[in-house]
């Protein structure tokens, strides 16, 4: 089993997880202040994780309880309601990746359960993991409540052992499947740091680990020869969205077009993933994508995971005015070169909106 692990996550037996991996776990800012709502992220190839985890909370907080007024559901959360929205949004994820069906929760246990191969990197941390199944979404919820500890303490390697609960929950055999040609494994190495791939990112996001972000698959290359075995992309809406927008992509002109099926999730928020760092947006209004009407002018609420930020961003988006497009000062520059880049993600799925920081600097 650890080996399998290895080899889906790094594509080889040879590495293990570095220090900034193996320090992450889902901490809360201070409960009932005015981002207790929010978890504080690491710069480092986990925050992807963390801030999947971190919409899945806002959409619980908001959305999936029916007694807290909506004014209130950010601003008055204290330690229980914190430890219950993080239960919930891991089991959540979990429960997607076993097909609605099952579900596995990975912990450690004191006792050595895996006899290590010569040929594998010891990871002592790997050799201690204990698996716990269940096939009611409620069962697993409550027992990662019970054993909240091992996700959100300094110390317990919560964001892997949720990363390994994933991947536990979603089969080893299931994930080759989802995967295609581009794609043979979970993380990669950039600029020494183990970072998650699309196909990691769809995973915790859909629970398929398909790793193009377009709608359905793709038979064909460019030139219209058809592919051995097709691209997979995402095939069904899910409850939070995803947003990609890279300024070094955009001059290169190879930034990827998201689909429909990230982009219009069942609930208004989406994890923005911009020029690599990944980030939260979201509503207040749960009727924003069913109703066209709203979307003519609405707020958003934006949350980057840094403990530079103190307060949640409100920024106005205006749909019809197009008033951005109008002649400014910089007449030769790009848009995309004048405007901040959250601002450019924001128009990946609203072209053409101008958008308002309400007195807030633009930080982003």
């Amino acid at each position: 089993a650890a080996t399998n692990l290895s080899v889906i996550l790094f594509g080889g037996t040879f590495h293990v997880f570095n220090y900034e991996w193996r320090k992450s776990f889902f901490q809360f800012r201070e409960p009932n202040s005015e981002l207790c709502y929010a978890l504080e992220t690491d710069g480092g190839g986990a925050q992807a994780i963390q801030m999947v985890v971190q919409a899945r909370i806002i959409k619980h907080l908001l959305f999936m309880r029916q007694t807290v007024s909506l004014c209130l559901s950010l601003s008055q959360v204290g330690q229980r309601v914190q430890e219950k929205a993080l239960a919930a949004a891991l089991s959540s994820s979990l429960w997607l990746a076993g097909q609605e069906v099952s579900a596995t929760v990975t912990l450690v246990s004191e006792e050595y359960c895996i006899t290590p191969h010569l040929d594998y990197k010891l990871d002592v941390f790997t050799e201690k993991l204990q698996l716990f199944t269940f096939y009611k979404e409620e069962d697993v919820r409550k027992f990662i409540l019970d054993h909240i500890q091992c996700f959100k303490e300094e110390g317990s390697h919560g964001v892997i052992l949720f990363l390994y609960s994933l991947i536990f929950s979603r089969s080893v055999d299931r994930l080759k499947e989802d995967l295609d040609s581009t794609t043979s494994h979970l993380l990669h190495l950039s600029l020494g740091n183990f970072v998650c791939r699309q196909a990691l990112l769809n995973l915790l996001l859909t629970g398929r680990a398909s790793p193009q972000v377009c709608n359905g698959s793709v038979p064909n290359e460019g030139e219209g020869q058809p592919l051995q075995r097709p691209l997979q992309g995402v095939l069904t809406r899910n409850d939070v969205g995803y947003l990609h927008w890279s300024r070094e992509q955009m001059e290169r002109d190879t930034l990827p077009q998201v689909g429909s099926m990230l982009k219009t999730p069942m609930f208004p928020v989406w994890v923005c993933c911009i020029n690599r760092s990944f980030s939260v947006l979201f509503s207040l209004n749960r009727s924003l994508l069913s109703d066209w009407k709203m979307e003519r002018l609405f707020q958003l609420y934006y949350y980057n995971g840094q403990n530079s930020q103190k307060t949640t961003a409100r920024l106005s988006v205006d749909t019809h005015s197009h008033h951005w497009e109008a002649p400014s000062k910089d007449q030769d520059v790009e848009p995309e070169k004048r405007f901040p880049s959250l601002e450019m993600t924001i128009r990946t799925k609203w072209d053409g909106a101008a958008i308002d920081w309400n007195g807030t600097l633009p930080f982003y």
